[in-house]
């Protein structure tokens, strides 16, 4: 098969090579950073001026290193002088105390250092002690609609769009097919690797029962607002006692390792957030699918708000639940430069009833920030509806929030 090039990754790590940067690659596991440092591993390769130092700690042969001294020394024999090197290094957060290794070499000249990790705590938190803002966080999710269609050769249509929502974005799902039970079982093995190596062994979790239960409690509540208390509460209800204190702690947990996402509720008329009650959204919507079981049907308008939300992450927005006086807005999304819109999201408008609730709740909020609604309402492309734009969410994952 073809290889398949994520172009606007590769771009974004290019453009922080040569500036003393470590570019560190992060998400969850089995999302394509791998695949992404080979193909930066190759690439360079082909140039005679560079030295590629390439480490993947999830093969065998590089069991021996664990401990930044055993990386010192690998990288020592395989550095070359008078070429620009490369350090590659897949997984890094399996070797102990890997970030005083990268902190001395990002140093030497003619030197890029690029990582990846499974583990947002462990990578952030050393990095940032000893480098300071010396290094770049590059966040990989699995494929948007656009690259799915790609990767399994769909023409975009209604019948591509449901593939899409049932079975969610890892790129591995092109060799295993988009049948129901193999696509499942891959799925399935993919959340229990995940599971096992990034939350029960690294946290050492004692209580994986309630690990276990905690997952299914988020895809069946996917999209509402929950809180420690709420969960604990819930859990009481079912036969077992834990305190908010180990829900706040499991949760970080599942957000640190990318399962879930975590979105705070933001106040839109006092612009500040709150600090309780909180969505959480799946990484991927297939292993979210897969943990809740079922067909759709009865979980459409969750499944769209994962996925409208994973793609508002994609387009570079920071998001939020909005809150106000009168009910809620879906998503505030926010980005860098300060621009905002206002997202809401619905299975169908499919009568006045709906239509007043979805664009009513945008009509109320009194500013000049764009809003949309998005649906799969048929024969909706775009519309307007008194300055509020209603997508359909085929439109809005191939194009975005153009305005025009």
């Amino acid at each position: 098969m073809e290889a398949i090039v994520r172009q606007d990754y590769l771009d974004r790590i290019e453009k922080y090579l040569g500036k003393g940067m470590i570019v560190v690659l992060v998400g969850q596991r089995r999302v394509g950073k791998s695949y992404l440092l080979k193909l930066l591993r190759d690439k360079k390769q082909s140039d005679g001026q560079n030295n590629v130092i390439y480490i993947d700690k999830e093969k065998r042969q590089f069991d021996f290193l664990r401990t930044y001294q055993d990386l010192n020394a690998y990288l020592e024999a395989h550095w070359v002088e008078g070429k620009h090197n490369y350090i590659l290094i897949d997984e890094v957060q399996d070797i102990e105390a890997f970030e005083r290794s990268v902190r001395s070499y990002r140093t030497e000249p003619d030197t890029d250092v690029v990582i990846t990790g499974s583990n947002a705590r462990i990578l952030s938190n050393e990095l940032s002690t000893l480098i300071g803002g010396r290094y770049k966080e590059i966040y990989i999710q699995s494929l948007g609609y656009k690259e799915f269609l790609l990767f399994h050769q769909l023409e975009d249509g209604d019948e591509a769009l449901a593939k899409f929502l049932q079975f969610g974005g890892l790129p591995g799902l092109v060799r295993i097919g988009l049948e129901e039970e193999e696509a499942r079982e891959y799925q399935a093995d993919i959340y229990h690797t995940v599971l096992l190596k990034d939350v029960i062994m690294r946290n050492r979790i004692r209580n994986v029962a309630f690990l276990e239960n905690l997952v299914c409690f988020l895809a069946d509540n996917m999209g509402k607002l929950i809180s420690a208390n709420s969960i604990a509460r819930f859990m009481k209800s079912q036969g077992e006692t834990v305190t908010s204190a180990m829900v706040i702690h499991y949760l970080s947990f599942l957000c640190e390792a990318y399962i879930v996402s975590r979105v705070n509720r933001y106040d839109i008329h006092g612009k500040r957030l709150f600090e309780n009650n909180d969505k959480y959204y799946f990484e991927d919507q297939g292993v979210r699918n897969a943990i809740a079981g079922g067909n759709r049907e009865g979980d459409i308008e969750k499944v769209l708000e994962g996925v409208v939300y994973q793609e508002l992450v994609r387009l570079g927005y920071r998001v939020y639940v909005g809150q106000l006086q009168a009910g809620e807005v879906d998503f505030v999304c926010i980005k860098a430069d300060g621009g905002r819109v206002y997202v809401q999201v619905a299975y169908l408008i499919a009568d006045e009833a709906t239509r007043k609730r979805e664009f009513g709740a945008l009509h109320g909020i009194k500013d000049n920030y764009p809003k949309f609604v998005i649906s799969m309402t048929p024969l909706v492309s775009r519309s307007d509806d008194n300055g509020v734009i209603h997508l359909h969410l085929r439109r809005f994952l191939k194009e975005g929030l153009a305005m025009e």
